[in-house]
């Protein structure tokens, strides 16, 4: 099962920074020239946010999917309101997504069919796509370079779009190229590597 044409967004406002901010940590998204397209209010916000917003960014592709165009940040704020985001404003920490309050959140505000999937096989992700059009993911962020072994499984989140018993395709908020943001398409082994066996089916 597979869905095509699904847009693509960075976590980032402007999608090539990803190995800026790998170099430099978050401080690299105060340069980013785009930032106020996030819907953030000052560029330190932005800077805070938009390395935890990779749902976020998940969330935005789906809805664009369907012609509905949020930003970024506005869509983290209200998902922030439902518990998806904990925020610590003593040290400035955002702990998130948490899924359930985000599976509420999405069906609320924008009625989608959204169920959080724990102990879900590699395998079985082309059987889920097929009750539902979209996977959001948990694999290790390295997933980036897919020809490394990760340190461990989960804590990014990606979109997933497509998938057979043998590939799956998705897009990867933050992606450092072209070839690794959208479209994605690796071998399910691979993919099996990086991911930690759980995330959120959603559909329309």
């Amino acid at each position: 099962m597979q869905r095509d044409k699904v847009p693509y967004f960075s976590q980032w406002e402007t999608p090539e920074m990803t190995l800026s901010v790998l170099a430099e940590g978050s401080a690299a998204l105060l340069r980013d020239p785009l930032w106020r397209q996030s819907g953030a209010e000052t560029v330190e916000d932005y800077a805070r946010w938009a390395v935890n917003v990779c749902g976020m960014a998940c969330l935005k592709m789906i809805l664009a999917a369907r012609g509905d165009l949020h930003p970024t940040l506005a869509l983290a704020r209200a998902c922030t309101v439902y518990g998806g985001y904990v925020v610590n404003e003593l040290d400035a920490s955002i702990k998130g997504l948490i899924y359930a309050p985000f599976v509420t959140y999405v069906r609320e505000r924008f009625g989608l069919s959204a169920e959080t999937m724990t102990g879900i096989a590699t395998e079985s992700i082309p059987g889920l796509l097929a009750d539902r059009p979209f996977f959001i993911a948990s694999v290790n962020s390295g997933i980036r370079w897919p020809e490394k072994i990760p340190p461990s499984k989960g804590g990014h989140l990606v979109l997933v779009t497509a998938a057979t018993p043998e590939t799956i395709r998705f897009h990867n908020p933050s992606g450092h190229d072209a070839a690794s943001q959208a479209d994605v398409t690796l071998p399910l082994a691979v993919f099996d590597r990086f991911f930690a066996n759980r995330g959120i089916a959603i559909g329309f």
